[in-house]
């Protein structure tokens, strides 16, 4: 037999709390007069209830006691059964409006009533009257309605004849019991009426809690919209302090905080403007003089090679000579990122196959021909680019696998989801995990103790701002196998983004 459809359950089930803090005050506020209004309610439910019973008690012993006054001093002692019968019958008579029945019992005989459907008296009742040899009542339960049977022990009265028998227990003691009907209305009427006010309880609060969700709200609403402004960017944002609270505290807080962000911010800005103003003009100052240098060199690298020279000289001379054209190429590099800075990057982008691109740079620098480097150039690949710049990216990247990685280094260039993507992977020993978050800052090396290299530390860096200045971007990672991998994406022809 297949088994039937099974039963999913929405996880988190149960009792969810509102997630608005104005539903949240409101609720919690009416939950709180709900509990005040009940416990109020209760409280005056038993007081009041406590207060008719012990009213319809009392009058019911007083009326008992003075029923008793006027018939016992007409009993003959010790009495009968049809004395003790008749007693009752004229009690039973007397009770009016109560409507009581009762029945009376001479020492240990037993309780006997003036008619045979008169309720029958507790036995707790009994022994409480019998043991304290006074009054004593009881709640009882008659066919679901509430009776009160009271016992009174009857005392013999003031005799000059019989002095020493004043107020002594005669051994008689009458017991009547009653129903508490018009008492149970009166308490129902009490609870019907509790009932009756929560609800307008419950409304009346529901103006009071709105205020207040409303006047806790209002500061909040305006810290949330200052904190999203200064998200933002816009620094200047102040919030008026209204008070004295814990609110106004935070709002003032917020401002001070708010004022030193501002007077950070613009302290930050200072300096690195300052910075990137100092780097560019160091690099345009340094030009000029590093022209005449380079002019210089190339003449000694000349008289070096043509054996004009010493072996020693000429071996400085060709140091100085490349120091000379790698502090040129950085201060070249440095130029080129003070552009990026000053977002002065200009990008001459035109239609072209990124395979040309690829190819031209495999080219002008020798790599076209060398086996350490593979071009997997499959279809044609149409962007909107800047030849000069792909050039750069893709001349670093190759560059950069060949000195740090191991060969072959693999240029491969493909469309996918609607984007050019081009992927350099060399077969090195990879990027460690730590320093793959950094490879595209400046100046980064992933080897501390690689104080010298050829490289700058800024390739990296120009490769990455030039595919963003193109609408692209450019990631590294590490294969699988070992090595790492740059991969490039560009805009394609038909869906290019403007920079």
């Amino acid at each position: 037999m297949a088994p039937g459809p099974r039963r999913i359950r929405p996880r988190g089930g149960g009792l969810r709390l509102p997630r608005g803090l104005r539903v949240r005050l409101v609720v919690a506020f009416l939950l709180a007069a709900a509990f005040g209004a009940l416990l109020t309610a209760g409280l005056t439910f038993h007081r009041a209830r406590s207060a008719i019973l012990e009213r319809t008690q009392n009058t019911a012993v007083a009326d008992l006691r003075t029923q008793l006054d006027s018939l016992a001093p007409d009993l003959p002692f010790p009495p009968s059964a049809e004395d003790l019968r008749g007693l009752t019958l004229q009690l039973d008579r007397a009770g009016g409006s109560r409507a009581w029945r009762s029945a009376a019992a001479y020492r240990e005989g037993e309780p006997v009533a003036a008619t045979s459907d008169a309720p029958p008296v507790p036995a707790g009742l009994r022994s409480a009257v019998e043991r304290t040899g006074r009054a004593a009542y009881q709640h009882v339960d008659r066919g679901g309605s509430p009776w009160l049977a009271v016992g009174m022990p009857v005392a013999y009265a003031d005799d000059p004849r019989r002095p020493e028998s004043a107020g002594r227990v005669s051994g008689l003691t009458v017991y009547a019991s009653f129903p508490l009907g018009d008492d149970q209305a009166d308490i129902s009427a009490l609870v019907t009426a509790a009932e009756a006010g929560v609800l307008p309880a419950l409304a009346l609060a529901l103006v009071p809690a709105l205020f207040a969700a409303r006047s806790v709200l209002r500061p909040v609403r305006h810290l949330r919209s200052g904190a999203e402004r200064i998200a933002e960017g816009q620094l200047g944002t102040r919030l008026r302090a209204e008070g004295h609270d814990e609110l106004a505290d935070l709002t003032r807080s917020f401002n001070t905080m708010a004022a030193t962000l501002e007077k950070d911010d613009a302290e930050l800005r200072r300096l690195e403007a300052g910075a990137r103003r100092f780097a560019a003009d160091v690099a345009h100052e340094l030009r000029t003089p590093l022209a005449a240098m380079a002019a210089v060199t190339e003449v000694l690298d000349e008289d070096a090679a043509s054996g004009a020279m010493p072996a020693d000289t000429a071996d400085a001379v060709r140091l100085i000579s490349d120091e000379t054209r790698t502090l040129a190429r950085m201060v070249e590099d440095l130029m080129e990122v003070s552009r990026f800075d000053a977002r002065a990057a200009p990008l001459h982008a035109e239609e072209v196959d990124l395979r040309t691109l690829v190819t031209k740079t495999l080219q002008l620098r020798g790599w076209a021909e060398d086996d350490r480097v593979v071009a997997d150039l499959a279809a044609a690949v149409p962007v909107h680019a800047d030849p000069r710049r792909v050039d750069v990216i893709l001349a670093n990247l190759v560059g950069n696998a060949l000195r740090h990685g191991r060969p072959p280094v693999v240029v491969s260039v493909r469309a996918e989801n609607a984007r050019a993507v081009v992927t350099v992977t060399d077969h090195g020993p990879g990027i460690p995990e730590d320093a793959l978050p950094q490879v595209f800052e400046r100046f980064y090396k992933a080897d501390a103790a690689r104080t010298r290299s050829e490289g700058s530390g800024l390739g990296l860096a120009i490769a990455y701002e030039n595919a963003v200045l193109h609408g692209g971007t450019l990631t590294a990672a590490n294969t699988p196998d070992g090595g790492a991998v740059f991969t490039l994406t560009l805009p394609l022809a038909d869906a290019q983004v403007q920079p």
